[in-house]
């Protein structure tokens, strides 16, 4: 079962949601980013309860030539929901070996600005053996605290693409996962990777199918051969993001 966060420090007095913005740029990773090797690029397009919803650009970059060089993940999303169009960019940069968010310093290691009628901006850090997030509002700001236990990933609602960074998880092993935007924290579990065919477009493709799991929190992802994911499902929420950009 998806948990809440463990520790909530008091919301301080609210200011102007433009500038706390102003000092919360990432400049070392746009750099990175900027001069990195891509790993993966693409486009999801994103159904909700059965209907066309939006789209989710992505890029997975390496820093550099180096097999130990951080990954930088960067990604727009657009959906209309409830009535509203709402706009999602993230940015994580995470270890290459086995994609744990990599804070280095004053730097967070990820970010999340949104606009629409959830508008906010997040930024995670490492603070001992916490992650913490500080997330800025129109209503003011707030601090949340999540465990930095031993291989955590970080997953967002309707962010596909961060589930690249599990995929190299075996099957009966516990991933403990946090997402800070939603202040929940989850451990799951990966099922058996079954190799499978599935429908991208007019082609039918390879696939390694396996699900994720937390009591009745599922999420079943795609992927190919390469690592790159094809498709994710999470049925409870009737969300489905698949690669259109693969399609030939």
């Amino acid at each position: 079962m998806t948990q809440s966060w463990v520790t909530m420090r008091p919301v301080v007095a609210a200011r102007s949601l433009a500038a706390v913005l102003v000092g919360l740029v990432l400049s070392g990773p746009s750099r990175a980013m900027a001069q990195g090797v891509v790993v993966d690029q693409g486009v999801f397009a994103v159904t909700l309860a059965g209907r066309a919803a939006g789209t989710e650009e992505f890029t997975i970059r390496r820093a550099g030539l180096n097999r130990d060089d951080a990954l930088f993940a960067t990604a727009t999303v657009n959906l209309r929901r409830d009535g509203a169009d709402h706009q999602v960019r993230v940015l994580l940069r995470a270890t290459p070996t086995d994609g744990i968010p990599k804070c280095e310093g004053a730097e967070p290691c990820f970010q999340v600005d949104v606009e629409g009628p959830e508008a906010l901006s997040l930024r995670l850090g490492l603070s001992g053996r916490r992650y913490v997030a500080r997330i800025v509002h129109p209503g003011g700001e707030e601090i949340r605290e999540f465990p930095a236990a031993a291989q955590t990933r970080v997953l967002e609602a309707d962010v596909a693409h961060l589930y690249y960074f599990l995929k190299d998880v075996q099957e009966g092993v516990v991933c403990p996962v946090i997402s800070p935007r939603h202040r929940e924290r989850a451990s799951l579990l990966a099922g058996p990777w079954v190799n499978e065919q599935i429908q991208l477009g007019p082609n039918v493709v390879q696939a390694r199918r396996v699900e994720f799991s937390a009591g009745d929190d599922l999420r079943i992802v795609w992927f190919d051969r390469l690592g790159r994911v094809l498709r994710v499902s999470v049925p409870a929420r009737g969300y489905m993001a698949q690669r259109t950009d693969l399609v030939g």
